[in-house]
């Protein structure tokens, strides 16, 4: 195990592309992180200057407290599982995993007994001899992470490993990348795109946008209580409810109606110009509360998805089991006003 350390870290490509902006964060013994974001944010790209598979352009990133910045990839003491599985066509399952075992020059029983150990953690044990070609994506996933494993190293990183995957495979692979990391208790971090992925695996999260960390934090940290827009409407699935408004007399004036105003680190004077959000889980229908028109209902058969529509503003709303509701019908909904969310209208940061 072992303590990743980022001081503010950049990234420039030439004199004028600059991918990643000073960051500043640690990351503690065992942990599992999450590094997640749109595409372009420079999450991999972190990842790969911390494999030494890019160059650090300005700061120091240290593991155990050792700055790492010149050091070359194959001392820095980390395994990489890529997106790509990366297994070599010719060599059998026993062979991938122990190859970079023979090129550290391991003796036979140390390398047999490495694989072995990673065999039976996978469920590989019965697949050794087969090749690639002869394996699902599932199987090769886990094969790529067996080669890790057997490094024994003090860092795993992973690089989106379960975007080839399909819908099925990925959450039974999430499982047991998750319960791997319980059993051996590795310093993780981890890459996706998927904010599924980083709720469901993540010790804490990091999320990434333009380069810049928007915040970091456990995962219901961040769904509870995202710092701003971007992270509120990021983080969840589906998508908070935002819309513009304006503080008037401790309520938000919206969509020709008065939102509560839910509790806030700071006074927010009338007038204030705010986004307003609610989570589609913390909408209920009612007896009475703001009228909203029925677009589409979506049963899912354990929940249903209704979008709504305000005004010009679609909402959507989950609901455990299911409804009569019919598309064209007017209902009403309520909430718990403390699980509202109001970000400034100028900065987008939580008030």
């Amino acid at each position: 195990m072992a303590s990743v350390s980022f001081n503010n870290v950049q990234k420039t490509y030439g004199n004028k592309v600059k991918v990643i902006h000073g960051i500043t964060f640690e990351i503690q013994n065992g942990e599992f992180v999450v590094l997640v974001g749109p595409s372009g944010c420079g999450k991999s790209t972190l990842l790969r200057m911390l494999a030494g598979l890019e160059e650090i352009s300005g700061g120091e990133i240290s593991i155990d407290s050792t700055v790492i910045n010149e050091l070359e990839s194959k001392d820095r003491d980390i395994a990489m599982v890529f997106q790509s599985y990366a297994l070599y066509p010719h060599m059998t399952v026993r062979e991938n995993m122990a190859f970079s075992l023979r090129l550290r020059k391991a003796d036979a029983k140390t390398t047999e007994e490495r694989v072995g150990n990673a065999a039976r953690i996978l469920n590989l044990d019965a697949l050794l001899d087969r090749y690639p070609r002869e394996l699902s994506g599932g199987q090769r996933q886990r094969v790529a992470m067996g080669r890790a494993i057997v490094r024994d190293p003090k860092v795993f990183l992973f690089d989106e490993p379960l975007s080839n995957l399909d819908a099925k495979l990925r959450v039974a692979m999430r499982a047991e990348i998750k319960a791997l990391h319980q059993r051996l208790k590795t310093t993780t971090v981890y890459v996706t795109h998927d904010q599924i992925e980083a709720m469901t695996m993540a010790d804490r999260i990091v999320v990434m946008h333009d380069g810049i960390v928007e915040q970091i934090g456990t995962p219901l940290e961040l769904f509870d209580k995202p710092g701003n827009l971007f992270v509120a409407q990021f983080i969840g699935s589906p998508a908070m409810n935002v819309f513009k408004g304006t503080v008037q007399n401790g309520q938000v004036t919206a969509l020709d109606a008065s939102w509560p105003m839910p509790p806030t680190t700071q006074p927010v004077a009338d007038g204030t110009s705010v986004h307003y959000g609610v989570r589609p889980g913390d909408l209920e229908l009612a007896e009475s509360g703001i009228a909203a028109q029925v677009v589409v209902v979506e049963p899912t058969g354990a929940e249903t998805e209704l979008l709504l529509q305000i005004g010009e503003q679609k909402f959507t709303l989950v609901m455990h089991g299911r409804t009569s509701v019919q598309p064209d019908q007017t209902v009403y909904l309520k909430f718990d006003t403390h699980k509202a969310h109001v970000f400034d209208g100028t900065t987008e940061q939580r008030l």
